[in-house]
């Protein structure tokens, strides 16, 4: 399986990087995985509405640009199905079963994902109500899919 995390910005914490990186490390006993950073848009710390939405159009050019016909999307949506990691390993695990052997997540910028790429997903996945700092879902997000890994194929895994 081919996975993707096409994502808006650099990371710049050190922290944060590590802990990518040692995930990326488990998870290529499994699986291909690639992290993708496209260029955030540079913008006033105070936008109209108008200027949100010309902001997440451009980063939404940016990911689909990175994403081919034949993956499969999963972007992360405040407003997406919340799943236990149990059920995302089940997604997983299916997608691979029925031949989608290319996945991409996407994680945008700091004002989210413009209506083109919520529009091309295949799901939306949140992982909580609440808001987390884009780089920060890397981490968790990387985590949670090698989580997913270890639970199909019967590998313990912390609680």
């Amino acid at each position: 399986m081919n996975i993707s995390i096409v994502t808006v910005g650099k990371l710049k914490e050190k922290y944060l990087k590590q802990g990518i990186d040692e995930y990326v490390k488990r998870l290529s006993a499994y699986a291909k995985i690639d992290i993708i950073e496209v260029p955030d848009e540079k913008a006033p710390e105070i936008l109209s509405e108008a200027e949100m939405k010309q902001v997440k159009e451009k980063e939404g050019e940016r990911i689909l640009a990175k994403i081919g016909q034949d993956t499969y999307v999963i972007a992360l949506a405040i407003n997406g199905k919340m799943k236990s990691s149990e059920q995302l390993a089940a997604d997983l695990d299916r997608l691979a079963t029925y031949g989608k052997s290319k996945i991409a997540f996407v994680i945008g910028g700091s004002l989210g994902l413009s209506d083109m790429v919520l529009r091309r997903a295949d799901d939306k996945l949140s992982f909580s109500p609440m808001t987390f700092p884009h780089q920060l879902m890397r981490l968790i997000l990387v985590e949670q899919v090698y989580r997913s890994f270890r639970i199909n194929r019967g590998e313990p895994y912390h609680k």
